[in-house]
């Protein structure tokens, strides 16, 4: 989905009295003991084609669990939005580190109304791809949990389990253009008429549906602060077995590696931070668990939604995905940062299948405002150009 924000000013202008108490200098004016814990608002106001004006209100907690040095910040993330055209989404996402680090939780349990653009799978040009877009309408509820121990500084080893329902889908009679408008239907025969995902020959899975896993994750996690780091370095592997023993109306495998590296270039003002993800799937993979290319605000952990910003969400889809983002963050005055960022990435039914020609990019610039400087809580701001140039708004970096 591309995000349009309206609503910047009433949110920065109702909460920077109840920051103080984090900025320099403000303990000496109080006796209080420094905030724990912080709760921030945020409005929710944004336009896109497919929905129209939505409007909602999403909250973070942040802060620390233990009072010693080594635990970092844990966060609570929790949004709610709904659409002039009756889609919505609630979400609940959380990241927690126990006191002392002796263990690692992270998940989301959400619930979507979805309206979006489908255009096939397979990673075609943007031209072929465009000339399939179709409405595709269905509700999605997601539980994806992870449980994880400290093995020793800075690593955790644990187990996820995932369990994602599709149901109510729902196509709409033909396609649409670039602008969200029906293309007149002259012809009901005429397969080049008819919404794709009915057609797609890479698509047998037409109906409600859910997938169910459970398998290993490992991970090396040397960040200083998980929302926005400033140096370290994160490395997960995972490893999910979905089948009918858990659950799950298909049987497939999903393989993850998600490398992170964060570093100062120059000074201490100029971040630089990479992140290579590679998805890659064994089995019978229904649609919609396909690894897929292309960003949104409210996607889930599992399918990675903050990759290759410009691109719309899952645009390419398939069973093997690899990509790769960076991105330059510099300081700016006071509370505010800037970036620059460019990604690359493809999909394909399998590795052999990938092209230099097939390889797509995206990229953009943003604006950053540090609503929490004790734990580097931004808003983020972005222009991201690609196939589908936007906006995107949300709190937290992209990764």
């Amino acid at each position: 989905m591309r995000f349009f924000p309206l609503l910047l000013a009433g949110l920065m202008g109702s909460s920077l009295a109840g920051w103080s108490q984090g900025l320099p200098g403000a303990q000496a004016e109080t006796s209080k003991p420094p905030k724990r814990i912080t709760i921030l608002p945020v409005p929710v106001l944004f336009y896109q084609q497919e929905t129209g004006a939505g409007y909602g209100l999403g909250g973070l907690l942040s802060g620390r669990l233990g009072n010693d040095t080594i635990t970092r910040a844990s966060n609570v993330r929790v949004q709610y939005w709904t659409t002039q055209k009756k889609q919505s989404l609630l979400q609940f996402v959380h990241t927690v580190y126990s006191p002392g680090e002796k263990f690692y939780l992270n998940g989301e349990v959400s619930y979507y109304k979805n309206r979006l653009y489908f255009f096939g799978v397979g990673n075609d040009a943007p031209q072929v791809q465009s000339s399939n877009r179709s409405f595709l309408n269905f509700e999605l509820f997601i539980i994806n949990q992870r449980f994880q121990k400290s093995i020793a500084k800075n690593q955790f080893l644990g187990l996820q389990y995932r369990l994602s329902r599709v149901f109510n889908l729902q196509t709409e009679a033909g396609r649409v253009n670039d602008n969200g408008d029906a293309i007149p239907i002259t012809d009901f025969n005429n397969p080049n008429q008819q919404n794709y995902f009915t057609i797609d020959p890479r698509v047998d899975q037409r109906r409600n549906f859910s997938t169910s896993g459970v398998g290993p994750v490992y991970t090396y996690d040397s960040r200083d602060v998980a929302l926005g780091a400033s140096k370290g370095s994160l490395l997960d592997l995972q490893v999910m077995f979905n089948g009918k023993f858990i659950g799950s109306d298909y049987n497939f495998v999903r393989y993850q590696i998600d490398a992170r590296h964060f570093q100062p270039v120059f000074s201490s003002k100029t971040i630089l931070a990479l992140q290579f993800l590679g998805q890659f799937h064994s089995g019978n993979v229904p649609w919609h668990g396909m690894a897929g290319l292309g960003a949104n605000l409210g996607g889930t952990l599992y399918n990675n939604a903050n990759l290759m910003r410009g691109i719309y969400e899952q645009r390419f889809r398939d069973r093997q995905m690899m990509t790769a983002q960076a991105e330059l963050r510099q300081h700016l005055f006071w509370r505010f940062d800037g970036a620059a960022f460019l990604g690359v990435g493809q999909v394909g039914n399998n590795i052999q299948d990938y092209t230099f020609g097939g390889i797509h990019t995206a990229g953009g610039v943003g604006a950053r405002f540090n609503f929490i400087r004790r734990d580097r809580v931004n808003l983020r701001f972005d222009y991201a150009f690609g196939t589908d140039p936007g906006f995107y708004f949300a709190i937290g970096e992209a990764f």
